[in-house]
C-alpha cells in the first residue's frame, strides 16, 4: 500500500521518501488530510508522460483523419480537450 506523508512530515524525511522511490515506492504527500501531490518512482513519471504524449498523438491522428468536409479541430482544441477542466465542473488547475 502507498505510504502517506503530510508536508511537515516529508520535509523531515525527505531524503527517506527518496530512497523510498529509488526502490520503486510511491509516497503521497498530503496537506490538511487532502492527497496533494506524490513522490513516484522516476520510471513511473517517465511512464506517465509517455503515455500522456502518446494520447495526445493518437487525438491529434483522429483529428486529422476526420472526413474533409467535417469541421476541423485546431490544436488548441485538441489540448483543451485533453487538458480543460474535468467534466463534473471542479478546477483542474497545474501550479
Amino acid at each position: 500500500m502507498d505510504e502517506s506523508a503530510s508536508v511537515r512530515e516529508a520535509r523531515a524525511n525527505l531524503a527517506r521518501l527518496l530512497d523510498r522511490a529509488e526502490e520503486g515506492e510511491p509516497t503521497v504527500i498530503t496537506r490538511g488530510g487532502a492527497p496533494v501531490a506524490a513522490i513516484v518512482p522516476i520510471e513511473e513519471y517517465n511512464a506517465l508522460e509517455e503515455a500522456a504524449d502518446e494520447l495526445l498523438a493518437r487525438k491529434a491522428l483522429q483529428t486529422l483523419r476526420e472526413e474533409s468536409g467535417a469541421p476541423r479541430a485546431t490544436l488548441a482544441d485538441v489540448l483543451a480537450d485533453i487538458f480543460g477542466p474535468p467534466s463534473d465542473g471542479s478546477a483542474a488547475g497545474v501550479a
